[in-house]
């Protein structure tokens, strides 16, 4: 008996150690998969929203991540705001056209 408690305990504490780390790791794959989102889809915005703040759903849908930009539009004093979708299969992004602000309000702390 005080064999298979050994063991039991050494499983529940390999376990254990084993969950903690995926845990860890797949908590670093989002933030990783946070920053590739904003960095595309700030790419993406060049040339339409000057200095764009992001906000990037932390998970996204099953297949896309997604993103809201906002800033003032290049070339006029009008705040706008543009969808982002980023494929998580192929890592490429696409950015929609510019909601005004009459449309769409975001507030990015």
């Amino acid at each position: 008996m005080f064999r298979s408690h050994q063991f039991l305990t050494a499983t529940a504490l390999a376990l254990l150690t084993l969950s903690s780390s995926a845990i860890a790791s797949s908590g670093d794959a989002w933030d990783e998969f946070v920053k590739d989102v904003a960095a595309k889809c700030t790419v993406l915005a060049e040339g339409r929203i000057e200095q764009p703040k992001v906000v990037v759903d932390p998970f996204g849908t099953e297949s896309y991540g997604v993103a809201i930009l906002t800033g003032k539009a290049v070339g006029a004093d009008a705040t706008v705001s543009s969808i982002c979708v980023y494929d998580k299969k192929s890592q490429a992004a696409e950015i929609g056209g510019e909601l005004p602000a009459d449309q769409v309000t975001i507030t990015v702390p």
